[in-house]
């Protein structure tokens, strides 16, 4: 084993296919600036590559054919009945999607070339009964917007082919969340256990062939597998089984989201027949630590925040040294990513929520963590929100410019938990003081700091959109949140956003302690004000989650709820059931929550009474009708 070993950073399925996600890019660059021999991987991209490809779709026809014809779901018939036309049709349309052939979209537009499943289908719902014979989609794209269509009509191919693969040859396949009920919450590592030891599918096969191929490229003596999801995880353990059937010498290391969140309490051996160290929190000092003690350099017992097996016993070490300071991390480099080879995927039409689909977005951090970190739903006991630090406007555009002129792209995601106003100007100011033109957008907390000349500023500086919590629109939830904003300030900061041309996301959230049907119909009364004032763009309403980390979990009294006893825990450990007095059904609710912002989206039911959305009588809104105006003024 040299002094220095070789590091391959691996991005395991399934994580974003339009951009890479971005740990591996900040700890090869990190590990490069400390003289490492650090490469990087996208296995996520290459499995999906390989898969949808033409030998791919090949042997994805053989695992058709071999399913009973009772057992072939309509998509799977469809598939086989058409493979003529997705054999010849399949690398064209991957192309354009990477935008290497972009004249097909004319082709693609036109709805003759590539076949339609059951995916297709939902175009039908915008197809005008006055004009039947008219393209539904040219409300959203206009006479001359092939370009976008066919991306959209690419996209809804690509699902057509995703639903064939899970039909057909792996139940668990998707395209972001892969097997992510096998590691989800899971107190026991049995279910991910009994699923290592099955049978491999074609996916298993297709990853183990591309493991082979990554090892046999780049040699490594350390392997490190980044899991931000749940979703990635089942793919992670594959990737390290197959890495120790071939040379069980290399030492494999999880970290990542999941592993920061979710395996804080970690105590299952068998984990240790998969991967050597489990490290938490920023890996960059534990892998500092950790690549000393491989090269022989520093005893396991001064490792930094990482499990080890011991016999059959898991053990914690965490000697004490300080965290590399946020503005020593260096700067992410993305070199040996196929960056030309990232899909550009249209599977909304709202302009605002493509973003996190279409185009590569080179991501950045302005700060490490949250400045506000009071939020009673967020994880704000973790590291990763905890501890605040943030690197001067001068080193952020050094690092932006580096970067550029790695990627040749100038396109940038910040993704902060909340990036800080403060920080935010002094960016922009020192973008437009340098003359580096970017594009960027990010996530933040609509507080009052955004006035109408920040917002202006931010604009000049290149912002196009910005996404940011309202979570629940009632002043009285959002209190009990400990969120720092009110629907009124919401309303006019978001309004002083739309005014100086950035599109805002609003996430959303239901089902919160004490939230009542009344509170629901509420919240989605001020919801469609928003978007009918043209406050918001777009939004997303997703289910309240209690977890052990945040101050409710933490502290459930103070929130009028009971939690449920978790079973013993040797695995993963987040979520945790709680009783509510208020007894809403709240996936009830939610049905009609994500129906209601779906059209709202698309600028359709925002003059109806809120209560039609709801399949079950429900009370008449509070709101007055113009609150939302009134507030703006």
């Amino acid at each position: 084993m040299p002094n220095r070993p070789r590091v391959l950073s691996i991005i395991p399925p399934m994580t974003q296919l339009n951009t890479p996600y971005p740990s591996t890019a900040y700890l090869t660059g990190f590990l490069r600036q400390q003289g490492f021999a650090a490469v990087q991987e996208d296995l996520a991209l290459a499995l999906v590559l390989a898969l949808f490809s033409r030998p791919g779709l090949a042997a994805l026809r053989d695992a058709a054919q071999k399913l009973p014809a009772k057992k072939r779901s309509a998509q799977v018939r469809h598939f086989l009945e058409q493979y003529d036309a997705y054999d010849a049709t399949i690398a064209p349309a991957l192309a354009f999607l990477q935008g290497s052939d972009p004249t097909i979209a004319h082709r693609i537009a036109s709805r003759s070339f590539l076949p339609e499943g059951q995916r297709f289908a939902t175009i039908n719902a915008y197809i005008d009964p006055e004009y039947p014979d008219e393209d539904p989609l040219t409300w959203a794209f206009g006479a001359l917007g092939s370009t976008d269509r066919a991306r959209h009509y690419a996209t809804l191919y690509l699902d057509d082919l995703a639903d064939v693969l899970r039909d057909a040859a792996d139940e668990r396949f998707e395209f972001v969340r892969y097997a992510e009920r096998l590691a989800m919450s899971q107190p026991t590592f049995e279910p991910l256990a009994r699923a290592l030891a099955g049978a491999p599918t074609l996916v298993d096969d297709t990853l183990s062939r591309l493991t082979r191929a990554a090892l046999d490229r780049h040699q490594p003596d350390v392997v490190l597998l980044s899991v931000p999801f749940p979703g990635s995880v089942y793919a992670a353990f594959r990737i390290a089984q197959t890495i120790k059937s071939i040379n069980p010498a290399i030492k494999t290391v999880l970290g990542g989201g999941f592993v920061n969140t979710e395996l804080r309490e970690l105590k299952e051996p068998r984990v240790f027949d998969y991967f050597d160290f489990v490290t938490l929190d920023d890996g960059e000092r534990p892998l500092l630590a950790l690549l000393d003690h491989v090269a022989g350099q520093r005893s396991r017992e001064r490792l930094v925040r990482t499990f080890v097996r011991d016999e059959s016993r898991v053990r914690y070490v965490n000697f004490p040294e300080p965290d590399v300071p946020f503005a020593e991390v260096g700067t992410p480099t993305w070199d040996g990513l196929p960056i030309r080879k990232y899909l550009s995927l249209l599977d909304m039409l709202n302009p605002m929520h493509r973003l996190w689909s279409d185009g590569r977005w080179n991501k950045l951090t302005v700060a490490h963590g949250c400045y506000w970190k009071k939020c009673s739903f967020c994880d704000v006991s973790l590291d990763y929100i905890s501890r605040y630090e943030t690197a001067s406007a001068e080193l952020l555009v050094d690092r932006i410019e580096a970067i550029i002129a790695e990627t040749g792209q100038s396109g940038f995601h910040f993704v902060d938990e909340a990036a800080p106003p403060k920080m935010l100007k002094a960016l922009a100011l020192e973008l437009i003081r340098r003359k580096v033109a970017i594009t960027w957008w990010g996530n933040i907390r609509f507080e009052k700091s955004f006035t109408p000349e920040l917002c202006q500023l931010l604009a000049q500086s290149g912002c196009i959109a910005i996404s940011g919590g309202l979570e629940v629109a009632s002043d009285r939830l959002l209190k009990l949140m400990k969120k720092g904003v009110s629907v009124e300030q919401v309303a006019r900061v978001t309004r002083d956003f739309t005014e100086a041309g950035i599109l805002v996301h609003a996430y959303l959230m239901y089902g919160f302690p004490t939230q009542t049907v009344q509170d629901t119909v509420d919240a989605l009364e001020y919801v469609r004000q928003l978007f009918e004032a043209g406050c918001i763009q777009s939004g997303f309403f997703h289910r309240f989650a209690c977890t052990v980390h945040s101050p409710v979990g933490l502290h459930p009294e103070e929130y009028g709820i009971k939690l449920i006893p978790l079973p013993e825990v040797s695995f993963a450990k987040n979520d945790v059931g709680f009783t509510d007095p208020t007894g809403t059904d709240h996936a009830l609710m939610g049905e009609a929550l994500t129906k209601a912002l779906y059209n709202y989206m698309h600028g359709i039911g925002l003059d109806w009474e809120v209560r039609r959305w709801f399949g079950v009588r429900v009370p008449k809104t509070r709101v007055p009708k113009h609150f939302v105006a009134r507030a703006l003024g």
